[in-house]
């Protein structure tokens, strides 16, 4: 037997014990968004030992909010959780108590309000129809007027869902100010999900389960990150940003066993083979001294003229009272403008065509030889997620990887 070689392999055998007893943590979780929040509490609620990071002072991520005039301010864009998921519906009201909150947007046109989603008062007040057949046969109508057999872009689909009315006052000049390109070079399925109705629902979502966590949702990820069942441990650090250089990043991997990243994936590589497209938002927000802006919490600017797509008047999630129920004398608004995503911007939306599903599919195949990182959440896997989505994708993975 070769002694020194033996002897050799028993040190690097410890060694490598060694190395795994240093790791102070189980899971580096990357951002403390929701996705990142859910993996947190799972992950401790089995025992693990948890370090998270985020690059911005606060936790929640895009769904922060944050309390200007005892109003909770959605301060990266509005957040209205719904879902018809009953286990992801019982798994977020443990921590929180969820208002009736109905989405019910307006649509302004030149001054013209017309009810969205799509419905019954949409259709009276755009062509006087009073029945559900007289509206049905107004949008066969112009389909066929349009010659659409078989839509091939937004435009055709949108078309062949509403008419050409509705498509041109209320769908066109807001759509191509939010994607920034003419709607014959979207993809149609983009608006496949817009909902249509043949009668007076005028309720968006139309799901079983909707509101708003009461308190907010920053109270909602605090409750997540805190959860009293919990056998594990956290330790939260804000203004850490984990690519901000290669030391950096190494030293914060070397702390944990495994990696959850819920930051832009091409991102995580530095960008080697080049940039995934997405739409960025910009937000002016503004305290008013009145009680009432505009009496709704959602109202959309759909001329191609106004520049912002949207006010949002945060007040109105909570039906315009603080948490004692007393009635709030001001109002916050924030008016949204939707631009293209350059480096140093938020990303918020995927901009989901051929060009860049072929881009993602390669920083994929990276990031599945990554065996110590888990990629999650709408950035991490370049995919737009509704919030109850985003709760299911980070239970599953929990349940998968812990």
């Amino acid at each position: 037997m070769d002694i020194g070689r033996y002897l050799d392999n028993i040190d690097k055998k410890f060694t490598r014990k060694d190395k795994t007893k240093m790791k102070q943590y189980d899971y580096l979780i990357v951002g403390s968004g929701l996705y990142g929040a859910v993996f947190v509490q799972q992950a401790t609620a089995k025992g693990k030992k948890v370090l998270v990071i985020d690059k911005r002072p606060n936790i929640a991520g895009n769904v922060y909010t944050e309390d200007i005039e005892k109003i909770h301010v959605h301060k990266y864009g509005a957040h209205i959780f719904h879902t018809n998921n009953k286990k992801v519906w019982n798994y977020i009201t443990k921590f929180a108590e969820f208002n009736r909150f109905t989405n019910s947007p307006v649509a302004n046109y030149k001054g013209e309000l017309y009810s969205l989603p799509f419905n019954m008062y949409t259709f009276n007040k755009m062509w006087g129809v009073i029945t559900p057949q007289e509206a049905a046969d107004k949008i066969k109508q112009q389909k066929k007027e349009a010659g659409i057999t078989e839509p091939k872009n937004l435009e055709e689909q949108a078309i062949s869902l509403v008419g050409t009315d509705i498509y041109e006052k209320l769908i066109k000049g807001y759509t191509e100010k939010q994607w920034g390109r003419p709607c014959t070079e979207l993809p149609s399925f983009i608006i496949k999900r817009l909902p249509v109705r043949l009668t007076f629902d005028n309720n968006y979502f139309n799901a079983l389960y909707q509101g708003i966590p009461e308190g907010g949702y920053t109270k909602m990820v605090a409750n997540m990150l805190n959860d009293s069942e919990l056998s594990g441990s956290i330790e939260v650090r804000l203004g850490v940003d984990y690519l901000a250089s290669a030391d950096a990043k190494e030293e914060l991997d070397s702390q944990a066993e495994k990696v959850v990243y819920t930051g832009a994936i091409d991102a995580y590589f530095d960008y080697k083979l080049g940039n995934l497209e997405y739409r960025s938002v910009r937000f002016e927000t503004e305290t008013l001294d009145t009680p009432n802006f505009q009496g709704n919490a959602a109202v959309n600017y759909t001329d191609a003229e106004t520049p912002w797509t949207r006010i949002i008047e945060h007040k109105w999630f909570e039906f315009g009272k603080d948490e004692n129920g007393d009635d709030i004398p001001k109002t916050v608004i924030s008016r949204e403008y939707s631009s293209e995503w350059k480096p140093g911007d938020e990303p918020y939306y995927p901009v989901n065509d051929e060009k860049n599903g072929a881009l993602y599919a390669q920083y994929k195949e990276l990031a599945d030889a990554e065996r110590k990182v888990i990629f999650g959440g709408r950035l991490g896997e370049y995919k737009y997620y509704d919030m109850d989505a985003v709760v299911a994708a980070a239970l599953d993975c929990a349940a998968n990887n812990i």
